[in-house]
């Protein structure tokens, strides 16, 4: 028994190791959306390039993590005599007392926050984008559109004339 709790202790140790490794990727993703947002208002392909670049760099480091954060809970499950598909953190402090319980319920706590975090910095990046593309398409639009019914302007006299040549492109190869 007691080489059991040495054990499932490890593990728990282990566990958390990988958890704090999810917490640091959760606070670079948030800084990432931040600077993303930030790099589109001021147009700077060459920085937004390098951003890409360190974003696909970090990928295999989140995949290795992920796959060792995969197997200790699997291992956690075998230890606890449980699911593994049932093995969540809520369940782990369930489990555990003493200083792993009060760690395991931090780090829930701090994960949560930083979930909650991300998908708010998720939204606000992805409302962004989608303004932008709007403006651009509207933007487009109206430098592109010819002749249209939009393009009415008045007289001195106060007729309404439709101008069929309003385009600011003109379309003729």
């Amino acid at each position: 028994m007691r080489m059991t709790t040495n054990k499932i202790d490890d593990k728990i140790g282990e566990f958390l190791n990988v958890l704090a490794n999810d917490v640091r990727q959760l606070q670079r993703n948030i800084s990432w959306l931040d600077e993303l947002r930030g790099l589109v208002i001021k147009h700077d392909d060459v920085a937004l390039q390098k951003l890409l670049e360190t974003i696909q760099s970090q990928a295999s480091f989140y995949k290795d993590n992920e796959l060792k954060r995969q197997s200790l809970r699997e291992e956690l499950a075998i230890l606890l005599d449980c699911n593994s598909g049932k093995m969540t953190l809520s369940r782990l402090e369930v489990e555990l007392s003493g200083e792993k319980k009060a760690q395991v319920a931090q780090m829930k706590a701090k994960l949560q926050a930083l979930v909650k975090e991300l998908k708010e910095e998720q939204l606000s990046t992805t409302m962004f984008l989608s303004d932008c593309s709007r403006f651009n398409s509207l933007l487009l639009e109206n430098v592109l559109e010819l002749g249209s019914a939009k393009g009415i302007t008045y007289s001195p006299s106060g007729f309404a004339e439709r101008n069929s040549d309003t385009g600011f492109v003109n379309m003729q190869f």
